[in-house]
């Protein structure tokens, strides 16, 4: 009796069981003592390794310098208004928590299964985005409709969730499409389909600040996919002047005025920028020391965060503070590009995408590069909604950097189609040596 050969799958290992038939010419005898065939149960493993620490380490440094900085722009604050120094930051460590919480679990679940939940997950996330135009159930803050409060539920940001659920199917959606997606309709169509319901819902509440960061990371994901460079370049012209044009409102209006010119009005309009340069030239190099802050800095704990380090850290903590978010751009561009599949490709370069596209937004309003927009500064900035998904998100990415390949080794289901001889972005390919046999036990 033949043994079929043993089928090699992407980060999986499939064993075939040995025959126990002895084959023509074998000695009985001589094979009776040979250990007997490998249990059924371990049979199908799936090669895994310990997650990027890399990414695990950035992501608690943020989280801690954070909760550090929440403190100390909150403290004075929270005593006056309710005698309580804890009345901001208290919370944050609870969210930070159950972050963490949830960066394990989703650590430790296998990626694969969120293909099958984007597509629910993806209408979950636009019915609440709908749910925060009923004024029953939306909460506004400085003329905004972006808080949702549902019955027994405490006050959620639908737009954090629409984020990690939009990346999650553009992820699957690209790699089911394949090829296709460098095609006119096939591919840009489908994609503009996706992406503009809920980039209009979040623009129409409205928050330019987070529509530019769900749009940003939309085309880039597009574009790692293989996108053509002409129809994206077409369609980032047009939605950039359609939002000038038609959609921007007064106050966003002032806001472009402000940017360009925020001495114009220092008391008014251009009162958050200006305050947030002055304390960032208060700091100086190393900063006046934790709780020294002699420039008061609105909103220091949430948008101007950046601006708050910068003064009690000075140029030091600041620039200690980009370095981290560029260790995680690195260690998630190599998680993707080490990848297993076309799936987790995309995916951790989705979830690394999103993350330092909003920091780095966040950081140019402080420094005044773009206009102000009241977009977190991840990991930083207080805020419950937004805590949590990111850690989620990073769980994510870490359960990716589990079944990261080797250059070189195989892998099954990097096809030829995922090189740029094809018109399509590089994504991880499939290598000529095949994986050493390892024991059925080791992983």
């Amino acid at each position: 009796m033949n043994v079929a050969p043993p089928i090699r799958r992407f980060g999986q290992r499939l064993v075939p069981e040995r025959s126990t038939e002895p084959a023509p010419g074998v000695d009985v005898r001589r094979t009776a003592n040979r250990s007997p065939a490998r249990n059924p149960a371990q049979i199908l493993q799936r090669e895994r390794h310990q997650p990027d620490y890399m990414i695990l380490v950035v992501v608690v440094a943020l989280s801690a310098i954070g909760i550090l900085m929440v403190y100390s722009s909150s403290a004075l604050r929270g005593y006056l208004a309710a005698d309580d120094t804890f009345a901001t930051v208290g919370p944050q460590i609870q969210w930070a928590l159950l972050g963490v919480i949830a960066m394990v679990v989703m650590m430790r679940v296998d990626y694969r299964y969120l293909r099958l939940a984007s597509v629910p997950f993806l209408a979950v996330s636009i019915i609440l985005l709908a749910l925060v135009f009923v004024d029953q159930f939306n909460v506004v803050v400085g003329g905004s409709a972006r808080w949702l409060k549902l019955p027994g539920l405490p006050a959620i940001h639908p737009a954090e969730i629409a984020k990690l659920a939009l990346v999650i199917y553009l992820a699957h959606w690209l790699a089911k499409r394949g090829t296709k997606v460098h095609g006119f309709w096939a591919g840009t169509v489908p994609f503009l389909v996706i992406l503009a319901p809920i980039c209009l819902l979040v623009f129409r509440e409205p928050d330019l600040g987070t529509t530019t960061v769900i749009a940003l990371t939309g085309f880039m994901m597009f574009f790692v996919a293989g996108a053509n460079m002409l129809h994206l370049a077409v369609l980032g012209s047009g939605a950039f002047m359609a939002a000038i044009v038609l959609g921007l409102r007064g106050y966003q209006m002032e806001r472009i005025r402000t940017w360009l010119d925020p001495w114009s009005d220092p008391l008014g309009s251009g009162f958050h920028t200006v305050q947030g340069l002055l304390a960032l030239g208060a700091g100086g190099i190393a900063g006046r020391g934790l709780g020294q802050s002699m420039v008061s800095v609105p909103n220091a704990f949430n948008d101007f965060i950046f601006a708050e380090v910068g003064q009690e850290f000075g140029l030091v903590g600041a620039v200690i503070v980009i370095a981290l978010f560029a260790g995680l751009a690195y260690s998630g561009a190599r998680v993707a590009l080490a990848a297993p599949d076309t799936f987790g490709a995309l995916l951790a370069a989705g979830i690394t995408g999103w993350l330092c596209i909003q920091a780095f937004i966040n950081i140019a309003v402080v420094v005044t590069l773009v206009p102000i927009t009241g977009i977190t500064l991840p990991f930083l900035s207080a805020g419950g909604s937004s805590l949590i998904i990111s850690f989620a998100a990073v769980g994510i990415l870490l359960s990716i950097s589990r079944e990261t390949i080797e250059k070189g080794t195989w892998n099954d289901d990097a096809t030829a189609h995922r090189r740029r001889g094809d018109r399509r972005a590089h994504l991880p390919g499939a290598g000529r040596r095949p994986v050493a046999a390892r024991s059925a036990g080791r992983r």
